[in-house]
Parts: structure tokens; C-alpha cells; sequence
């Protein structure tokens, strides 16, 4: 009898799995909502914040609370794809997403893999959450899977010429994500040895980073990367570097280097890549690794020969690169040779924003005023920039019986 005892207590006991997360739930309807009660109450999981499924709400919500891992129900929504493009840049990049619907389709899954989301399809009974949310913890402590520190979008504010504010268009497209939709965005600086960034971010007695690459280690860390930036509010920060020692190329070489390492704290990286500070390498960059570049130019010969030029060159090698041009009229009308229906007619597509030129435009900045912010005439295309990046829908205005009277 002792024998046996024995040869029992060295069989090896498996324990119980201690399963412990911070979770939120952004729910659309209370059967989705019930199942997940349940199936954390079955398991002995403590129950996640719910929180009805609204943009104001994921805004608010995931900043203010640490997230391991979301639930997103879109079991109501006609495209899941589409709405997760919305709402993309609103959830954390360290936080494991998955997206409840009831799409059932190979393609939405192979989409929101992509995106770096878990998908759960619905209708799901209680042993099927409780399975898919316990993989879903296992990949995150195992640092396996999908959405564990998620990369951010990368946006390339690119000048066809000198001149064309594309450093004004960079920092205002920065402070808008950030301050306005939430977003926890990095700008990137390429003018190291100048640049007007801090003006226009009002951000007193600003210096670049002061760096010597070769007195660095070679084991940087995103901690390292994080301290050479410099924090204007709670989501939005600027990597601006120079040297006394180190050429342009070896300083972009460096910039890349940290902007990776900083790719999963942030929503977005919005790369100013003014005349001045662009090189033979950011040509390859545009190509393999941003996701939208905004073309900014004028209507000016030289400008729109080089953005079609480029724009064709993207074209052929990156067809999957999202492209928007911008018409920047940093000019009155009387001055410009172009007109817009002559660089429509140069570039044989459409001009996706137009930014009227405005005299008040440097005084309002001076003053310490945000352009989104002001009831200048740019205001309006800024805004609509900031859209067409987060892939939002513009709707045109509604025509009202008075227009239509006026009209006739």
C-alpha cells in the first residue's frame, strides 16, 4: 500500500492555469455582452470594463486605464474590416485585440491579421470565448501572436520642392491625431542642422538632441530611443536630432534606428521630409515602408514635374502605397503660372486637397495659435488631411433649400 502512495505522489500534478488580465469589452449588444460575463465568470477570470462601442468612448477609455487585452464587437457593423481601419489608431499598440463578427470570410480574417487583430466569429458559445480569449493570453505571455506591441502607421509628409510648407503640414497633421483623435503620435524631424518645428509647435527654448553616434552602444534599447525625444503633451512627442561630427546620411541612417524601436509606443510616425532633408535612402523608405505619403507641392513647373515624377516612380514600385497630393498655394493666385485645372490636366488624376493661400497664416502661428484651430481659410483642408490619413469618409455638405434657392 505504501508503494503505491509512493509512485502516486511522483506522478506529476497539473495545475490549474491562473489566468489574470486588465480587460476592456466595447460592446454593441447585450446578448455579446452576457456571453462574456459568463464565460469569465465559468473560467474565474476577473470581468473586464465594459463600455459601449463608440468612438468618443475607446478614446477616452483606453487612455485613462491600462489594456492588456480588448474586445471589440462588431457584430452589427456591414463591413468589420472598414470599421477596424476607423478605430485602428484609437486602440493601444501594446494591447491584444480581438474583433468579435459576424463576417465569415477568409478575407476579413487574412485583413485584420494583417492589422495585427485577433478575429472571433459570432454567434460563439462559452467554451469557444473562454478557449480563443486563453490563447489569446498565453501568445502575449509567451510574446507570441498577433497585437503584442503593434507597429505604428507610418506617414511621410514629403516637399516635391523647396519651400512648399511641408514641415507647417507635418507638425499640424502631428498635434491634430494627437490632440484631437486621441492618437499617441511621434514626429521625426529630418533637418538636422535647422527647421522651424518648435515654432510651430510652440515648444520654448527647444534644442535638437545633441548626439555622437559612435560613443553609443550598440544594444540600444526602446528605452534609450524614448529618452532622445522630446515630449510636447501626453501623446505627442518630436525626434529631432543633430551633430557636430556625423554627416546628414549617418544621422538618417541613426533616426531610423530609433524610429523603429519607437514603433510600438506610438499610434503614428509622421515623418517631415522637407526638400532639405531628404536623401537617396528615403526614396527606398517611401517604397518598403511607409504605409500613406502625403505629396505636398505647388503650382509651380517645377513642383508638379516632380511630383508626377515621383508619383509615377511610387507608382510602379509600391502600387499598394497610398498616395495623397496636396495643392499648397503658399502664394496669392496672381503670382502662380498653374492653374489648378492646368495640374490636373499635367497630372491626369484629381488633387486630393487644396490649400488656398492665406496672408494670416504667420501671424496666427506667431501668436501661438494652431491652424486647425483658427478660422483661417486652411483650416478646413488641414482638417481634411487628418481625415483622409485616419481613412475617414468626407461627406459633402448637405444642400439646404436656401442654397438651392440662391443658386437659382
Amino acid at each position: 500500500m505504501l508503494d503505491i502512495l509512493e509512485s502516486l505522489n511522483k506522478i506529476e500534478r497539473k495545475k490549474r492555469e491562473i489566468v489574470r488580465f486588465s480587460c476592456v469589452a466595447f460592446t454593441q449588444s447585450t446578448q455579446c455582452r452576457e456571453l462574456i460575463e459568463e464565460a469569465f465568470r465559468f473560467e474565474g477570470i476577473p470581468q473586464p470594463s465594459f463600455v459601449a462601442n463608440r468612438d468618443e468612448n475607446i478614446k477616452s477609455h483606453v487612455r485613462e486605464s491600462e489594456v492588456e487585452i480588448a474586445l471589440v464587437e462588431l457584430t452589427k457593423s456591414v463591413d468589420v474590416t472598414a470599421d477596424m481601419h476607423r478605430i485602428s489608431h484609437l486602440l493601444p499598440n501594446d494591447a491584444s485585440v480581438i474583433v468579435i463578427g459576424q463576417e465569415d470570410a477568409i478575407s476579413t480574417i487574412r485583413n485584420l491579421k494583417q492589422m495585427g487583430f485577433y478575429y472571433l466569429f459570432w454567434p460563439a458559445n462559452k467554451l469557444e470565448m473562454v478557449d480563443f480569449i486563453k490563447n489569446v493570453y498565453r501568445n502575449r505571455e509567451q510574446e507570441n501572436g498577433l497585437g503584442k506591441n503593434r507597429d505604428a502607421k507610418k506617414i511621410a509628409i514629403w516637399g516635391c520642392s523647396g519651400g512648399v510648407g511641408t514641415s507647417l503640414l507635418a507638425a499640424e497633421l502631428a498635434n491634430n491625431l494627437a490632440r484631437k483623435h486621441n492618437s499617441k503620435c511621434l514626429l521625426v524631424d529630418h533637418d538636422y542642422y535647422a527647421g522651424n518645428i518648435d515654432i510651430i509647435l510652440k515648444l520654448e527654448g527647444f534644442e535638437k538632441r545633441l548626439v555622437n553616434i559612435s560613443t553609443i552602444e550598440s544594444d540600444i534599447d526602446a528605452t534609450y530611443a524614448s529618452s532622445m525625444t522630446k515630449k510636447v503633451t501626453d501623446l505627442l512627442s518630436v525626434l529631432s536630432l543633430t551633430s557636430e561630427e556625423h554627416s546628414s546620411f549617418e544621422l538618417k541612417e541613426y533616426t531610423r534606428v530609433l524610429e523603429n524601436l519607437l514603433g510600438g509606443q506610438n499610434n503614428f510616425i509622421v515623418s517631415d521630409l522637407s526638400k532639405v532633408g531628404q536623401t537617396d535612402v528615403d526614396y527606398k523608405y517611401l517604397i518598403e515602408t511607409v504605409d500613406t505619403v502625403v505629396l505636398v507641392f505647388t503650382p509651380a513647373i517645377s513642383s508638379v514635374r516632380q511630383l508626377k515624377k515621383l508619383s509615377e516612380h511610387l507608382s510602379s514600385q509600391a502600387p499598394d502605397l497610398r498616395q495623397i497630393m496636396v495643392l499648397n498655394h503658399v502664394q496669392p493666385t496672381k503670382a502662380t503660372v498653374l492653374s489648378r485645372k492646368d495640374v490636373v490636366d499635367f497630372l491626369r488624376r484629381e488633387i486630393d486637397i487644396e490649400i488656398p493661400f492665406d496672408a494670416g497664416i504667420l501671424k496666427h502661428i506667431i501668436n501661438g495659435g494652431y491652424l486647425t484651430d483658427s478660422r483661417l481659410a486652411v483650416a478646413k483642408p488641414l482638417a481634411l488631411l487628418t481625415a483622409s490619413i485616419l481613412g475617414e469618409s468626407v461627406l459633402e455638405p448637405k444642400k439646404t433649400l436656401a442654397n438651392w434657392f440662391s443658386r437659382r
